[in-house]
């Protein structure tokens, strides 16, 4: 199968591509015209591969050519960190491009769209988040991201493809933006430091990497056309994955609770229900907190020795 994979060097992206790759796909990889992480890209890529790495900007991504592709996976988005979630302009270019790569994806025979959606999309709620529950969202992030889904679920059918949007909760792991909470909390308690945090009292949910990855695989080749919620089997008080995380740092530095000021979607509890994905792939988490925050330490340490 032969994949279009947008933003291939991000965080997500990366890890999509490297198991893609494993799985003996073909990979058309989109990357932001000299990127500074098409280095992390390449360092992941195995050994006769077969993977196409084109330089193109998303907002030009209707020149992409070549030879006919399967499916089409869309991580690109701009604009996904704290301060660029409340600007409409910059999440109304992100709709309206990834609305061209649905046309592009068209024209290049693709018969899938699969789409990274977000948590963000459902708003603020205190109950289980279905793929039924009504979207509310309060960021000009999360209401892009439902106005491309409106758009694109009608595109795609006129298009005569099918297009799968994954709602993605929280996700962790080594490669992670240095000021994600996971990331922060780990780079301050291994020098002893102290993390000021929010009050952490809502419900969260967290997802290894590797099985992120692993679940927009099992979309593209599994998947049918609709929403599926992406997340862990593991719900719990946000306290409890930072106290957990603390421990495992060996109880090195300090926090404490209610010194910083909520995201941009405020205090949302976060209590994905992922029935579906789990009924209709054969995709299944399998790494626990614990084991991907060893993970993660392990890959600070590389990083800190160099």
């Amino acid at each position: 199968m032969k994949v279009v994979v947008t933003g291939a060097t991000s965080f997500i992206g990366t890890a999509a591509v490297r198991l893609l790759l494993e799985a003996g796909h073909d990979v058309c990889a989109v990357v932001r015209p000299a990127s500074r992480n098409l280095e992390r890209l390449t360092g992941v890529v195995p050994k006769d591969a077969s993977i196409q790495v084109v330089e193109l900007d998303l907002s030009e991504i209707g020149k992409l050519s070549g030879t006919a592709a399967d499916t089409w996976l869309h991580i690109g988005w701009d604009g996904a960190g704290s301060d660029n979630r409340t600007k409409r302009d910059v999440q109304q270019d992100n709709v309206r491009h990834s609305l061209e790569a649905v046309r592009t994806a068209a024209a290049l025979c693709c018969r899938r769209f699969v789409f990274t959606g977000s948590q963000a999309e459902y708003g603020i709620w205190h109950q289980q988040q279905t793929e039924e529950t009504p979207c509310r969202p309060l960021s000009e992030y999360g209401k892009a991201k439902v106005d491309f889904f409106h758009q694109a679920d009608r595109l795609c059918g006129e298009l005569g493809m099918e297009y799968v949007h994954g709602r993605i909760f929280s996700v962790y792991g080594p490669g992670d933006h240095p000021w994600s909470l996971v990331q922060s909390c780990l780079r301050t308690w291994r020098q002893g430091g102290a993390m000021k945090l929010g009050e952490c009292a809502q419900k969260w949910n967290f997802l290894y990497i590797e099985d992120m990855a692993a679940a927009l695989v099992s979309l593209l080749t599994e998947g049918h056309t609709g929403i599926y919620n992406i997340a862990s089997e593991d719900t719990r008080l946000l306290r409890d994955y930072i106290e957990e995380m603390y421990s495992l740092c060996g109880g090195q530095g300090s926090y404490s609770y209610g010194e910083r000021p909520q995201n941009a979607e405020g205090a949302a509890d976060l209590i994905p229900d992922i029935s579906k994905i789990l009924r209709e792939t054969s995709w299944r988490p399998v790494t626990t907190f614990a084991e991907g925050i060893y993970e993660t330490l392990y890959s600070l340490r590389k990083e800190s020795a160099g």
